[in-house]
């Protein structure tokens, strides 16, 4: 029988394009000039942007000087933790600890569907009870492919009909997650950025219903991103920001792309922590984010 691999193994393939670009420029040699030079390359051309490159660069210079480095590879394992300190946050995830809402936001496309489907398998397999509603009802199909996972989960799910207001289909949910004694309610939302002012309305009036309802329960609002789209990712990051207080993103698709260093750039422009990453289709494959577990891999 196979063995199944570990997440650390299955993070590192995912981004193996990725560290590509780092590919050859550590080792025994000397750091120097080039060996910069290359590095800021390596950085931009992985999508972490000029400004967090850059920024990067200058503290790995300054303690390479501090702790009297010369070894490339002593500079790798110095920026590996560096890129970790960049992408720490100190705030809890209230999910993990409590019952809790979850709005999920993002575009359509982005992956909002399986992450609602892999996170809801994640915490049934920890022992919660999540429960979805199917609050998109703009998109026609979402509420079929939703419920897909919901079956694959082993999750209760609310829908109405297409078109539906979507803060009902979440007042209907939260009376269900009341009966069925759950405590984890994964809630889909349309992804209209085209038109942020309806979107804004809908957002605030789901989160009235839900304060209203679940006065003492905390609400986690969740931004999907693609990280295949690189630096349009960090700007999708940037207008859902203007429409609702992002508590934590999930970038999907890692394995996908040259660009995981994106992951590096949002939290370190845009103070979003990252809160869980993809890479692949499975239903496994959703996991916790862990800084320092994505620095290694990322070199």
């Amino acid at each position: 029988m196979e063995q199944k691999k570990s997440w650390f193994t299955r993070l590192k393939e995912g981004l193996g394009k990725t560290n590509n670009w780092f590919a050859g420029l550590f080792g025994g040699e000397r750091i120097n000039d080039a060996f910069y030079d290359e590095l800021e390359e390596a950085m931009i051309l992985a999508d972490m942007g000029m400004e967090t490159a850059e920024k990067l660069l200058d503290a790995l210079k300054d303690k390479v000087r501090q702790e009297k480095l010369s070894s490339r590879d002593e500079a790798k394992t110095t920026l590996a933790a560096l890129i970790a300190d960049t992408m720490r946050h100190n705030t809890d995830f209230r999910a993990d600890k409590e019952a809790c809402v979850v709005l999920i936001v993002g575009v359509n496309g982005v992956g909002k569907t399986t992450t609602i489907g892999k996170l809801a398998h994640l915490y049934k397999e920890r022992g919660r009870k999540p429960m979805i509603a199917a609050a998109d009802t703009f998109r026609a199909a979402a509420a079929e492919q939703l419920g897909e996972w919901a079956n694959r989960s082993g999750c209760p799910m609310v829908r109405h009909g297409e078109g539906s207001d979507p803060a009902a289909v979440v007042f209907d949910a939260i009376a269900s997650y009341r009966a069925k004694d759950c405590d984890l309610l994964l809630v889909d939302t349309a992804g209209r950025l085209h038109n942020k002012k309806n979107l804004m309305n809908e957002l605030n009036k789901i989160r009235r219903v839900i304060a209203r309802e679940l006065p003492d329960t905390p609400c986690e609002v969740l931004l999907v991103l693609d990280a295949t789209t690189g630096q349009n990712a960090t700007a999708q990051a940037k207008a859902f920001l203007e429409v609702c207080e992002l508590t934590g993103v999930v970038l999907t698709k890692l394995d996908g792309t040259a660009k995981g260093g994106v992951t590096v750039q949002i939290h370190d422009t845009l103070n979003v922590p990252v809160r869980f990453i993809g890479v692949g289709e499975g239903i496994e494959d959703l996991q916790r984010f862990d800084a320092d577990e994505f620095a290694k891999a990322l070199l």
